[in-house]
């Protein structure tokens, strides 16, 4: 084999063996399984080129371990918050909905409407002239709400010392 020969081929012997380094770092980055390089060119003396052996396939690799990031230290205690109301309502306090239970008779109520969708509610007006809306079950003062009519209110009133228990029924009035 000439001189030129043999610079020519292993020219492209280092031309292969780039391009294969090359190739298998690519593989090493994309994350997920290594592809086979091709098989590299042995060239013999004599100038013909013969492919080599397979690569024997390599033992799968344990994944990185992934940098967790670092908890932060714990600082000083915070002081405890007051609520100061200034006059308002605390917004963390329950409302309270339906009227008191104590004082209030179903009979000093007015039946102002009733308002018809799914179900039937009621819009009764107290002697101070607060309004509540009623459904069947809700107590009001001494009663119960039994039942709703197009035109109507029926209370079960709680039975006082040595009475029984009575009905009210409130209706519109035209």
């Amino acid at each position: 084999m000439s001189a030129r020969r043999f610079e020519q081929v292993l020219h492209m012997s280092r031309y292969a063996t780039t391009w294969l380094g090359i190739a298998a770092l690519a593989a090493g980055c994309g994350g997920g399984s290594p592809s086979t390089p091709p098989p590299a060119a042995n060239v013999s003396a004599s100038g013909a080129t013969a492919m080599a052996a397979p690569v024997p396939a390599q033992a799968p690799r344990a994944p990185m371990p992934v940098a967790m990031p670092k908890e932060p230290e714990a600082g000083p205690p915070l002081p405890p918050i007051a609520y100061e109301s200034q006059g308002r309502r605390d917004p963390f306090s329950p409302i309270r909905v339906t009227p008191p239970t104590t004082g209030m008779s179903v009979l000093t109520l007015k039946l102002a409407g009733v308002i018809r969708g799914r179900t039937l509610l009621a819009l009764v007006e107290a002697p101070d002239g607060v309004g509540y809306i009623l459904k069947p079950g809700d107590v009001v003062g001494d009663g119960r709400v039994t039942d709703i009519t197009q035109s109507s209110v029926t209370f079960a009133v709680a039975a006082k010392v040595g009475e029984a228990p009575t009905t009210a029924t409130l209706t519109l009035k035209d």
